[in-house]
């Protein structure tokens, strides 16, 4: 989950960036041939073994996207706030499309963004980067100009390929964002890291297999279950080394829900999440047979318009109330309390990504002053963790705001993967 963040760049910076991405078109051209434009045949010879029947994580077209040098990378994460002191080199950034499959176990496609250091070691560790919540599809890292970009830059700059995948239905992938679907979410983001593994080895920039894991909000949530099915070897390629999620969602019928019915989390983000929330798992499970049964009117004649990847967060906010009780029919506030059907089977489908025991280290940001995602969900998961045998700390970033805590982390999470990496 993740409220949305200042934008900063002018329209001179947008110009220059797209005249930086013309530039550098010729040369992932010149690398990848018809591979940009001519999809799957084009790239077989370079696609794994293991993805050869499936087709899942195949690479279908590669675009650049960015050409930055070291002082702009800088200045970007500077102007966000951002501690640019890990910055060492400038970064290329390409978006990929690449194949993998819907909720329903379909074939699909989605776009994701592998940035690559400019300079640095030729073989690269790999950083697998999950996004926070998103409704509008070019707020995706592929197509994202602003805050999308923060933490693949960020950990790019330090000399690492970084691969942030949009999930499915955000960026340049077909259909709607299916919210808060671990499943989907795991498979397009462990699809992408196939995919980038390709792309990378014919940039000339092949990557060692060691992968380190992070992701803010929804991909803090997102980074735990993607690490746990990397660490039961979901790909023999892949050797998963660090996680070190940000203020993840990680236990919504234990922390998360009665934090936003109790008031920890702020009224019009519990009004933006839960609506989210809800119109996207209803197309998943049966939580509501109507949007009448769930919302009050005005709202349920047209709350599910309001998720079509068209809108903005800001747009969506104006046009719903500002608490969760306002929202709802006073019958579902109170299953909310006592799910069952269809809702209990959408809550209980995201549950237990820290339910494992991860043989590598592990470091969990949160902050007490988050009114987005309540630091209960990572005091949560470390017990999980601690059941299984797991010492993880819960780094807490006190006063930050939602926001805050992902700023102040990203840099601290840079260089504590630095020192494992020395290890």
């Amino acid at each position: 989950m993740e409220h949305t963040m200042t934008r900063i760049p002018t329209r001179q910076a947008a110009r220059r960036r797209r005249a930086r991405r013309s530039l550098a078109a010729a040369t992932v051209l010149a690398a990848l041939g018809a591979l940009t434009v001519a999809p799957a045949v084009a790239a077989s010879e370079l696609r794994p073994a293991a993805q050869q029947s499936t087709g899942r994580g195949t690479l279908l077209g590669v675009t650049p996207v960015a050409d930055l040098s070291r002082a702009e990378v800088a200045a970007f994460l500077k102007g966000a706030d951002i501690d640019p002191a890990t910055v060492r080199h400038g970064v290329r950034g390409y978006r990929l499309t690449y194949r993998t499959l819907t909720p329903r176990g379909h074939s699909t496609t989605a776009t994701g963004l592998l940035v690559l250091p400019k300079g640095g070691e030729r073989r690269l560790d790999l950083v697998a980067d999950t996004h926070g919540t998103m409704v509008h599809r070019d707020y995706a890292p592929s197509v994202a100009e602003d805050f999308g970009l923060y933490a693949p830059y960020l950990h790019a700059a330090a000399g690492r390929a970084v691969a942030a995948p949009d999930y499915l239905g955000l960026g340049k992938g077909p259909g709607l964002h299916p919210y808060m679907d671990t499943a989907s979410s795991v498979s397009a983001s462990l699809d992408m890291l196939r995919a980038s593994r390709t792309a990378a080895r014919a940039l000339g920039r092949p990557l060692t297999g060691d992968v380190y894991g992070t992701g803010f909000s929804q991909g803090g949530q997102v980074a735990m279950a993607l690490g746990r099915e990397l660490a039961r070897g979901a790909d023999r390629h892949f050797r998963l080394r660090a996680l070190a999620p940000v203020a993840g969602p990680y236990d919504l019928q234990g922390a998360e829900i009665p934090a936003l019915l109790d008031g920890r989390v702020n009224g019009i983000s519990g009004v933006f999440y839960m609506s989210y929330f809800l119109t996207a798992q209803n197309r998943l499970h049966p939580v509501y047979g109507n949007p009448a049964e769930a919302f009050r009117q005005p709202y349920a004649g047209y709350v599910e318009e309001l998720f079509d990847t068209r809108h903005t967060e800001e747009d969506i906010v104006t046009k719903l109330p500002g608490s969760v009780k306002e929202l709802l029919t006073d019958d579902f506030y109170e299953r909310l309390r006592h799910p069952d059907g269809g809702l209990l089977a959408a809550l209980e489908a995201q549950e237990g990504t820290c339910d494992w025991k991860p043989d590598l280290p592990v470091q969990l940001h949160s902050a007490a002053g988050d009114t987005d995602v309540a630091i209960a969900n990572s005091v949560n998961c470390a017990a999980d963790l601690a059941r299984n045998g797991v010492t993880a700390p819960v780094v807490d970033h006190a006063k930050a705001d939602h926001n805050t805590t992902f700023k102040l982390a990203g840099p601290q999470i840079v260089r504590w993967f630095d020192t494992l990496a020395r290890r």
